[in-house]
């Protein structure tokens, strides 16, 4: 398995003034780091990727979805600019070598439709996710679908539903990822993530306040176990979230500091990883 971090705890556009931070992450011994795609250039993408290769690091991405770019709205305008955007998304995160692009990719996030997932918003949101599979396929990006918890988005909220999900969209491009953080808030037990082992592309390693894995109440033994059972081998990213970007902390409602520092939280998060896998 390889071990990488999200950049989101730093910010939400990596330039020319977070190339020290790449190589101090490549020096604590991460394997690779995950790229937040907003905004940025072709230029930029490429000239991280550069950076990246001469560092020795791997790449993951990740991104969001927003109102006006919602792939399982009832306006096909609306459903063409996700598709649009997420087109975009895939050729910058090709250009900077990320071989996976995670999150919640199916719906925009946190937007709530006040009731229960309809049968017509399944079907827009497959239909979605086969045409941009093919885009994916094409530029060798893994699409990997993230559920959220309940207060987070209502569309896609278990392991259960995703792997039905994906399933009916059932192509090679596009499988699914387990979250330690929502999934220690929807799920029961560790028993899913075994169920949704053929489906399985990616991993966040992130507590369940946020802060350092290894930390808090998530279930890791349980989760190392599983994941070593079903002889998971790809990325296990650790996602944490501080107070340093404060539009990133309202959205992932992070009102307190969570651990004491950034470096001690890669250290301390690596290091127990390392020891558990």
């Amino acid at each position: 398995m390889k071990i990488g971090m999200n950049l989101l705890l730093w910010t939400t556009k990596v330039t020319d003034a977070h190339y020290p931070l790449l190589a101090k992450l490549r020096k604590i011994g991460f394997d690779g780091v995950e790229v937040p795609v907003f905004e940025g250039t072709t230029a930029e993408y490429k000239a991280l990727g550069v950076v990246l290769r001469d560092q020795g690091l791997g790449a993951t991405a990740v991104t969001v979805m927003s109102p006006e770019a919602n792939p399982i709205s009832a306006d096909p305008k609306i459903r063409q600019a996700a598709l649009d955007r997420l087109r975009w998304v895939l050729d910058r995160c090709a250009e900077s070598g990320a071989e996976v692009l995670c999150g919640p990719l199916h719906s925009s996030l946190g937007v709530f439709s006040g009731i229960a997932p309809k049968e017509d918003e399944h079907r827009r949101g497959v239909d979605f996710f086969r045409e941009i599979a093919v885009h994916a396929s094409a530029v060798k990006v893994q699409l990997a679908i993230e559920y959220l918890n309940r207060f987070e988005n209502y569309f896609l909220t278990t392991a259960a539903d995703t792997l039905a999900f994906v399933n009916a969209i059932n192509h090679p491009a596009c499988g699914m990822m387990w979250d330690t953080f929502h999934a220690h808030i929807e799920e029961k037990s560790i028993a899913p993530l075994e169920t949704i082992r053929t489906r399985l592309v990616h991993v966040h390693l992130s507590e369940n306040d946020r802060g350092t894995p290894g930390t808090g109440q998530v279930n890791w033994s349980a989760t190392f176990a599983a994941l070593k059972k079903i002889n998971y081998d790809r990325w296990l990213v650790i996602e944490a979230f501080g107070r340093a970007l404060p539009d990133l902390a309202a959205a992932t409602r992070v009102w307190r500091d969570l651990f004491d520092d950034a470096d001690t939280l890669c250290e301390s998060g690596l290091k127990f990883i390392r020891s558990s896998t």
